[in-house]
Protein backbone atom coordinates (compact mmCIF):
# COMPACT_ATOMS: atom_id res chain seq x y z
CA UNK A 1 0.00 0.00 0.00
CA UNK A 2 2.70 2.59 0.83
CA UNK A 3 4.26 1.98 -2.59
CA UNK A 4 1.00 2.95 -4.34
CA UNK A 5 0.86 6.15 -2.29
CA UNK A 6 4.42 7.03 -3.30
CA UNK A 7 3.60 6.50 -6.97
CA UNK A 8 0.60 8.81 -6.75
CA UNK A 9 2.75 11.45 -5.14
CA UNK A 10 5.35 11.13 -7.88
CA UNK A 11 2.74 12.07 -10.48
CA UNK A 12 1.44 15.10 -8.61
CA UNK A 13 2.69 18.49 -9.80
CA UNK A 14 3.44 21.31 -7.39
CA UNK A 15 1.92 24.44 -8.94
CA UNK A 16 3.13 26.98 -6.43
CA UNK A 17 4.82 30.16 -7.58
CA UNK A 18 8.63 30.09 -7.78
CA UNK A 19 10.22 30.47 -4.36
CA UNK A 20 12.40 33.59 -4.10
CA UNK A 21 16.06 32.81 -3.63
CA UNK A 22 17.36 33.20 -0.09
CA UNK A 23 19.84 36.03 0.41
CA UNK A 24 23.47 35.00 0.01
CA UNK A 25 25.34 34.65 3.31
CA UNK A 26 27.59 37.59 4.08
CA UNK A 27 30.15 35.95 6.32
CA UNK A 28 32.72 33.26 5.51
CA UNK A 29 31.12 31.05 8.15
CA UNK A 30 27.70 31.49 6.58
CA UNK A 31 29.09 30.76 3.13
CA UNK A 32 30.77 27.61 4.44
CA UNK A 33 27.55 26.43 6.11
CA UNK A 34 25.51 27.03 2.97
CA UNK A 35 28.08 25.16 0.85
CA UNK A 36 28.07 22.26 3.33
CA UNK A 37 24.28 22.06 3.15
CA UNK A 38 24.39 21.95 -0.64
CA UNK A 39 27.02 19.18 -0.62
CA UNK A 40 24.97 17.22 1.89
CA UNK A 41 21.81 17.77 -0.14
CA UNK A 42 23.43 16.16 -3.15
CA UNK A 43 24.25 13.03 -1.17
CA UNK A 44 20.75 12.77 0.28
CA UNK A 45 18.94 13.49 -2.99
CA UNK A 46 21.05 10.96 -4.87
CA UNK A 47 20.51 8.38 -2.14
CA UNK A 48 16.79 8.87 -1.46
CA UNK A 49 15.36 10.76 -4.45
CA UNK A 50 13.60 14.10 -4.11
CA UNK A 51 10.29 12.97 -2.63
CA UNK A 52 11.79 10.84 0.13
CA UNK A 53 14.68 13.15 1.00
CA UNK A 54 14.25 14.90 4.35
CA UNK A 55 15.62 18.26 5.43
CA UNK A 56 16.66 16.73 8.76
CA UNK A 57 18.81 14.19 6.90
CA UNK A 58 20.45 17.00 4.93
CA UNK A 59 21.26 19.04 8.04
CA UNK A 60 22.49 15.96 9.86
CA UNK A 61 24.84 15.07 7.00
CA UNK A 62 26.07 18.68 6.91
CA UNK A 63 26.57 18.64 10.69
CA UNK A 64 24.32 21.69 10.95
CA UNK A 65 21.36 22.52 13.17
CA UNK A 66 18.02 21.87 11.50
CA UNK A 67 16.91 25.43 12.21
CA UNK A 68 19.95 26.84 10.42
CA UNK A 69 18.69 25.35 7.15
CA UNK A 70 16.05 28.07 6.94
CA UNK A 71 18.66 30.80 7.21
CA UNK A 72 19.76 29.82 3.71
CA UNK A 73 16.84 28.00 2.08
CA UNK A 74 13.08 28.19 2.46
CA UNK A 75 12.33 24.69 1.19
CA UNK A 76 13.69 21.40 -0.09
CA UNK A 77 12.93 22.58 -3.62
CA UNK A 78 14.98 25.73 -3.16
CA UNK A 79 18.09 23.89 -2.01
CA UNK A 80 17.72 21.48 -4.92
CA UNK A 81 17.63 24.45 -7.33
CA UNK A 82 20.73 25.85 -5.64
CA UNK A 83 22.45 22.48 -6.02
CA UNK A 84 21.70 22.34 -9.74
CA UNK A 85 22.91 25.93 -10.19
CA UNK A 86 26.13 25.06 -8.38
CA UNK A 87 26.79 22.02 -10.56
CA UNK A 88 26.02 24.07 -13.68
CA UNK A 89 28.58 26.68 -12.63
CA UNK A 90 31.24 24.09 -11.83
CA UNK A 91 30.75 21.61 -14.67
CA UNK A 92 27.80 22.44 -16.89
CA UNK A 93 24.80 20.18 -17.27
CA UNK A 94 23.54 21.66 -20.52
CA UNK A 95 24.68 20.44 -23.92
CA UNK A 96 27.53 22.73 -24.96
CA UNK A 97 26.71 25.80 -26.99
CA UNK A 98 27.51 25.77 -30.68
CA UNK A 99 28.86 29.32 -30.88
CA UNK A 100 32.33 27.99 -31.67
CA UNK A 101 31.26 26.34 -34.92
CA UNK A 102 30.87 29.13 -37.44
CA UNK A 103 34.64 29.72 -37.47
CA UNK A 104 35.65 26.07 -37.07
CA UNK A 105 36.57 25.54 -40.71
CA UNK A 106 38.05 22.11 -41.35
CA UNK A 107 37.89 21.38 -37.61
CA UNK A 108 34.08 21.52 -37.47
CA UNK A 109 33.37 17.79 -37.16
CA UNK A 110 36.21 17.30 -34.68
CA UNK A 111 34.92 20.14 -32.52
CA UNK A 112 31.36 18.81 -32.54
CA UNK A 113 32.65 15.38 -31.48
CA UNK A 114 34.87 16.91 -28.80
CA UNK A 115 32.03 18.91 -27.28
CA UNK A 116 29.65 15.97 -27.37
CA UNK A 117 32.23 13.86 -25.56
CA UNK A 118 32.83 16.53 -22.93
CA UNK A 119 29.11 16.96 -22.22
CA UNK A 120 28.44 13.21 -22.10
CA UNK A 121 31.32 12.71 -19.67
CA UNK A 122 29.86 15.39 -17.37
CA UNK A 123 26.43 13.79 -17.66
CA UNK A 124 27.73 10.31 -16.86
CA UNK A 125 29.51 11.60 -13.76
CA UNK A 126 26.28 13.24 -12.60
CA UNK A 127 23.86 10.53 -13.71
CA UNK A 128 22.27 10.02 -10.28
CA UNK A 129 21.67 13.72 -9.90
CA UNK A 130 20.27 13.97 -13.42
CA UNK A 131 17.78 11.25 -12.54
CA UNK A 132 16.59 13.27 -9.56
CA UNK A 133 16.43 16.42 -11.66
CA UNK A 134 14.13 14.65 -14.10
CA UNK A 135 11.91 13.65 -11.18
CA UNK A 136 11.71 17.20 -9.82
CA UNK A 137 11.02 18.63 -13.29
CA UNK A 138 8.04 16.31 -13.62
CA UNK A 139 6.45 17.23 -10.30
CA UNK A 140 7.33 20.90 -9.80
CA UNK A 141 6.16 23.66 -12.12
CA UNK A 142 8.39 26.22 -10.42
CA UNK A 143 11.51 24.09 -10.85
CA UNK A 144 10.55 23.35 -14.46
CA UNK A 145 10.34 27.09 -15.09
CA UNK A 146 13.67 27.61 -13.34
CA UNK A 147 15.30 24.91 -15.46
CA UNK A 148 13.80 26.29 -18.67
CA UNK A 149 14.95 29.81 -17.86
CA UNK A 150 18.48 28.61 -17.12
CA UNK A 151 18.61 26.87 -20.52
CA UNK A 152 17.60 29.95 -22.54
CA UNK A 153 21.10 31.45 -22.96
CA UNK A 154 22.27 28.11 -24.38
CA UNK A 155 19.31 27.89 -26.76
CA UNK A 156 19.75 31.44 -28.06
CA UNK A 157 23.51 30.98 -28.50
CA UNK A 158 22.90 27.77 -30.43
CA UNK A 159 20.25 29.38 -32.63
CA UNK A 160 22.61 32.24 -33.43
CA UNK A 161 25.36 29.77 -34.33
CA UNK A 162 23.00 28.02 -36.75
CA UNK A 163 22.11 31.37 -38.32
CA UNK A 164 25.79 32.08 -38.85
CA UNK A 165 26.32 28.66 -40.41
CA UNK A 166 23.34 29.29 -42.71
CA UNK A 167 24.67 32.71 -43.67
CA UNK A 168 28.01 31.13 -44.54
CA UNK A 169 26.27 28.52 -46.70
CA UNK A 170 27.22 25.72 -44.32
CA UNK A 171 23.77 24.69 -43.08
CA UNK A 172 20.35 24.11 -44.63
CA UNK A 173 18.85 27.61 -45.01
CA UNK A 174 15.30 26.24 -44.77
CA UNK A 175 15.74 25.14 -41.16
CA UNK A 176 14.35 27.31 -38.38
CA UNK A 177 17.40 28.15 -36.22
CA UNK A 178 15.68 28.12 -32.82
CA UNK A 179 13.70 24.94 -33.43
CA UNK A 180 16.81 23.27 -34.82
CA UNK A 181 18.79 24.31 -31.74
CA UNK A 182 16.13 22.91 -29.43
CA UNK A 183 15.85 19.66 -31.36
CA UNK A 184 19.59 19.03 -31.46
CA UNK A 185 20.00 19.88 -27.79
CA UNK A 186 17.14 17.53 -26.91
CA UNK A 187 18.65 14.76 -29.01
CA UNK A 188 21.95 14.97 -27.14
CA UNK A 189 20.51 15.36 -23.64
CA UNK A 190 17.85 12.64 -23.99
CA UNK A 191 20.39 10.25 -25.48
CA UNK A 192 22.52 10.86 -22.41
CA UNK A 193 19.52 10.30 -20.12
CA UNK A 194 18.66 6.99 -21.74
CA UNK A 195 22.25 5.75 -21.74
CA UNK A 196 23.40 6.82 -18.29
CA UNK A 197 20.18 6.99 -16.24
CA UNK A 198 17.76 4.46 -17.72
CA UNK A 199 20.27 1.94 -19.03
CA UNK A 200 22.93 2.71 -16.39
CA UNK A 201 25.74 2.39 -18.91
CA UNK A 202 29.31 3.39 -18.14
CA UNK A 203 31.74 5.65 -19.95
CA UNK A 204 32.37 2.90 -22.50
CA UNK A 205 29.07 3.98 -24.06
CA UNK A 206 30.88 7.08 -25.33
CA UNK A 207 32.57 4.98 -28.00
CA UNK A 208 29.17 4.59 -29.68
CA UNK A 209 27.35 7.71 -28.51
CA UNK A 210 29.93 10.29 -29.61
CA UNK A 211 30.27 9.20 -33.27
CA UNK A 212 26.54 8.49 -33.60
CA UNK A 213 25.43 11.85 -32.18
CA UNK A 214 28.11 13.65 -34.20
CA UNK A 215 26.90 12.09 -37.46
CA UNK A 216 23.25 12.79 -36.64
CA UNK A 217 24.06 16.37 -35.66
CA UNK A 218 26.00 17.13 -38.85
CA UNK A 219 23.46 15.37 -41.06
CA UNK A 220 20.51 17.13 -39.43
CA UNK A 221 21.89 20.54 -40.41
CA UNK A 222 22.96 19.25 -43.85
CA UNK A 223 26.47 20.53 -43.23
CA UNK A 224 28.76 19.69 -46.16
CA UNK A 225 31.74 17.81 -44.76
CA UNK A 226 34.43 15.59 -46.15
CA UNK A 227 33.33 11.93 -45.71
CA UNK A 228 36.84 11.22 -44.48
CA UNK A 229 36.26 13.59 -41.56
CA UNK A 230 33.16 11.69 -40.51
CA UNK A 231 34.94 8.37 -41.01
CA UNK A 232 37.34 9.31 -38.21
CA UNK A 233 34.45 9.07 -35.79
CA UNK A 234 32.91 5.85 -37.12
Amino acid sequence: MPRATTNRRSRRRHKSAPTPAAPAPRTPRGQATRAALIRAAREIFERDGFLEARITDITSRADAATGSFYSYFSSKEQIFSALIDTINEEEGLHPPTMDFLADAGDELVARVAEHHREYLQHYARNAKLMSVMEQVTNISDSFRRHRTEAAQPFMHANAEAIRRLQAAGLADPKLDPMQSARSLSTMVSRSAFVAFVLEEEGLEALDVLVPTLTRLWVNALAIPVNPADLAKFA
